[in-house]
């Protein structure tokens, strides 16, 4: 997934479409590509820069009126021409007919790749995204929206995609599910695009596609459909190219926009991840990892509850000792050092003033070895350590951190397998299956964050409360912390998060009817000791709001509210139980009418001590 631009106009769109993916060039990509539709399908693409790619279509002399293009960051497929998109599709006659661009993941690829083949589709390439041009070619019945609408059904995953067709020209159809896509409007031309960055200076009238919306582009019309095939309108908002990239679109604040885009965040912070492979961290990677024995996380807030979850994942799966501190503390107290240590320092910004110190400090030990995890590429973090891994998440606007923890999270599954593999605790049938996690990991927080509506009704009664407990055990103990401290930072509520064990040392001394007990509830090893602790809230009172997996088999009952998530997703599911967390924090602030995105005595990067 990187960069989508598409239009239809009057004009020639080739050097739009070019500026178009120039903008997005921020995003990171290793090919690019550019597709008009005129007297016949043409297109250009290149493994180098935009700006070879645009030098590669001067000297072709090739125009039109409507294109698409594309910047692509590899996930199925090495980065190389033939899977750089647009990819097409021939007809019977041996002629181009469809184009396609594609962001995001078709799960069901290989399924729909089989059948094609078996129909006689030939494939060029080894994406998940030509399986769904010749899809489109093979469902085509002479209307592209309808055949489109009939295509995105057939998907499952993740995606945003502009289509065209020879037989059609002047019209682009576009469709959205849990990646983004705008569509921008003009005077007898009109646009579509995964970025509004990518219309700066072309366009500033902006349409924020939903989920599920499959949009017809034409010279002087566009209309929406939703996905039930019935025509919508969605609100035209002005945006200014300077805001392009942090505009709300139909969120009313930041926090709810950014836990929404997770799917996307997550599925940015995969690309290019073929394997569990050291060069993912850097080119010095393989042999820093051979050169360790144990691994130290410093960091602060919502950072520190990432690196306490990766703690379960680094010693249980990649078999190393791993130590987790609060950067503010570890910087001025004196820990014994291992010079075999990878120190591992994960922030939002990379510019967190306690965990740059601690940074410091560390390598001022005798630490040789360190790594960032962060969502800047250009902060002071990264370049101060020797190895590092950016999370993709994208602008991150609002205080409360979400997609940032997520993202941050995949990253630390990533470095646990890469240094479970390479320590030989990961068999080829492992690296298989916790690959398959992590490509339907979009799809399913698209699933989690479906429960928003009854989330919301639970957010009416916390919001009149001023304590709230929070519980989880294992590998979900720091996501019961991560959110209890959601809901403290926006809603004001006081909140605590203990291990459900701890129960009867303590805090079951501040359960009455008044206290909520928030549980994360997986259906892992510890759900019947999870269920006992359970039952000592429900003895004294207390009122339980349980997360719970489908199949964990916990019943709504009195003093029992009960929301079920999908399904259990074994190591990754730290990953889906914390969005209904964050969901509840953000209504429950949203009822108490709290400054949401900018609360009280908080800042978004910490840069002092």
């Amino acid at each position: 997934m990187c960069g989508i631009v598409g239009a239809v106009a009057q004009r020639d769109i080739v050097p739009i479409l070019l500026e178009g993916l120039r903008r997005l060039e921020y995003r990171g990509y290793d090919s690019c590509g550019v597709a008009v539709n005129a007297n016949g399908l043409k297109r250009a693409r290149s493994v180098a820069r935009v700006a070879e790619l645009q030098a590669q279509v001067s000297e072709s002399g090739f125009a039109g009126n409507t294109g698409i293009a594309h910047t692509r960051w590899a996930t199925h497929g090495a980065p190389a021409t033939n899977n750089a998109h647009p990819h097409f599709s021939m007809n019977k006659s041996g002629d181009h007919c469809v184009g396609l661009v594609h962001n995001g993941i078709i799960e069901n690829y290989e399924e729909i790749r089989r059948e094609l083949k078996e129909l006689g589709y030939v494939f060029e390439s080894q994406t998940d995204t030509e399986a769904v041009a010749h899809l489109v070619n093979h469902l085509y019945d002479g209307d592209l929206l309808r055949t489109v609408q009939k295509t995105v059904k057939r998907l499952h995953g993740a995606f945003a995609i502009a289509i065209f067709h020879k037989d059609e020209p002047h019209r682009v159809v576009g469709a959205r599910l849990g990646c983004p896509l705008i569509v921008g409007l003009g005077e007898g031309e009109n646009f579509v695009a995964s970025d509004a960055m990518a219309l700066a200076g072309t366009t500033d009238q902006i349409i924020y596609l939903e989920d599920g919306d499959v949009v017809d582009v034409q010279l002087n019309a566009v209309q929406i459909y939703d996905s039930h095939d019935q025509p919508v309108e969605r609100a035209v908002q002005t945006v200014h190219a300077y805001s392009g990239a942090i505009d709300l679109g139909p969120y009313r604040h930041y926090m709810q926009k950014e836990i929404f885009e997770q799917p996307r965040a997550i599925s940015d912070t995969l690309e290019g991840v073929h394997g569990f492979v050291p060069e993912l961290f850097g080119k010095d990677a393989a042999k820093v990892f051979n050169d360790i024995d144990s691994v130290l996380i410093l960091a602060c807030g919502t950072s520190y509850y990432s690196g306490m979850t990766a703690r379960y994942w680094l010693e249980a799966v990649a078999g190393l000792p791993t130590s987790v501190e609060i950067a503010s503390e570890y910087r001025y107290r004196v820990p014994a050092v291992n010079p075999s240590t990878l120190v591992v320092v994960i922030s939002q910004s990379g510019e967190t003033a306690d965990t740059l110190a601690a940074l410091k400090y560390a390598k001022e030990l005798g630490h040789r070895h360190t790594l960032a995890i962060c969502n800047s590429g250009t902060s002071a973090m990264v370049r101060e350590t020797e190895l590092s891994y950016l999370t993709r998440a994208g602008a991150e606007i609002g205080v409360a951190s979400t997609k940032a923890f997520t993202t941050q999270l995949t990253a630390l599954f990533l470095l646990t397998l890469t240094l479970a593999k390479l320590r030989g605790r990961l068999s080829d049938d492992q690296e298989r299956d916790h690959l398959k996690n992590l490509r339907h990991l979009p799809a399913a927080l698209q699933s989690v964050l479906a429960q928003e509506p009854h989330i919301i009704a639970w957010a009416d009664a916390f919001a009149r409360k001023e304590h709230a407990l929070f519980l989880g055990r294992g590998l979900h103990y720091p996501i019961a912390l991560e959110g209890a401290l959601k809901l403290k930072e926006i809603s004001y509520i006081h909140a605590e998060a203990y291990p459900a064990g701890e129960l009867k040392h303590g805090p079951l001394a501040l359960v009455t009817e008044e206290m909520p007990v928030v549980t994360v509830a997986p259906n892992d090893t510890l759900i019947e000791k999870l269920k006992s602790n359970m039952q000592e809230v429900r003895a004294r009172g207390g009122q339980l709001y349980v997360f719970a997996d489908a199949d964990s088999r916990i019943s709504p009952s009195e003093g029992v509210h009960v929301i079920r998530l999908p399904e259990h997703y074994g190591l990754l599911s730290p990953i889906l139980h914390v969005v209904p967390l964050q969901l509840l924090a953000y209504h429950t602030a949203l009822a108490r009418g709290t400054d949401v995105d900018k609360p009280r005595n908080l800042a978004k990067s910490v840069t002092v001590e």
